[in-house]
């Protein structure tokens, strides 16, 4: 069986890194990106160029129409999804709770839960076995805020993690007997373009003397991580986590 990746956000960081590494393991990947265009595009060429198989398609998952979209183009023009990997996330600028607005926490919860939620959906109605498919993986990419809370600066983005973690449990258990493992990665600091929308760039060099290992992640470690867990190495691994944090 042809083996084919939905990675959504992955035209940077965590995502670009996961899906150059899947093609370097054999799957056909797609591209899924939001506003980055040029940014998908140089993904899928560097993909093409090491001789694998790609495609960009853009796609906003917080849309349940533009993720019904991003698996049928999967489905016309690579074929049936064997693998999902829920990494598109947003965060906000540092803020207290005491300061967030409803809009902002929509945009938040919305993102990064209920487009899990729907890709994780499309790709189980493709992979069970009980609809006819031929099983896979699932990973979810959370954070180490899941189990720190972000205080003082994302306690929205750290909830909204934390419903991962939990969705990740569920849907492991739902799912576990239609061929379908689901497991998640919890980066902690590591050095993505992320942490610019939160309005400090750096953020990564001011904390990490707080991480045992004292040093920030690189986006190819959680990669390596998330690889594993798709893989026939990790098949007896389902509802559990990868915490990729330098020991914080």
């Amino acid at each position: 069986m042809n083996k084919i990746i939905v990675i959504t956000g992955s035209s940077r960081g965590i995502g670009a890194a996961t899906a150059k590494l899947a093609a370097q393991c054999g799957y056909a990947v797609c591209v899924n990106y939001l506003n980055n265009q040029a940014a998908a595009d140089t993904v899928v060429k560097d993909i093409e160029r090491d001789g694998g198989r790609a495609i960009a398609v853009v796609a906003d998952v917080a849309s349940e129409v533009d993720v019904v979209r991003l698996f049928e183009t999967v489905d016309k023009e690579l074929g049936p999804i064997t693998a999902l990997v829920n990494n598109a996330g947003i965060l906000d600028r540092q803020m207290n709770v005491e300061d967030m607005d409803a809009a902002r926490l929509n945009r938040i919860f919305t993102t990064n839960i209920t487009g899990c939620f729907l890709c994780a959906r499309e790709a189980t109605r493709r992979m069970s076995i009980k609809h006819g498919g031929g099983g896979g993986a699932i990973v979810n990419v959370s954070s180490g805020a899941s189990r720190l809370g972000g205080p003082g600066e994302y306690v929205d983005y750290a909830a909204s993690k934390g419903a991962i973690d939990t969705m990740t449990i569920g849907l492991a258990q739902e799912v576990a007997d239609q061929g379908i493992r689901v497991n998640a990665v919890r980066p902690g600091f590591i050095y993505t373009d992320i942490h610019a929308s939160g309005g400090e760039p750096n953020r990564v060099d001011r904390v990490k003397g707080f991480v045992p290992m004292k040093r920030g992640g690189h986006a190819v470690e959680v990669a390596n991580a998330i690889l594993w867990l798709l893989s026939d190495e990790a098949s007896y691994s389902t509802g559990t986590f990868v915490d990729v944090t330098g020991g914080k």
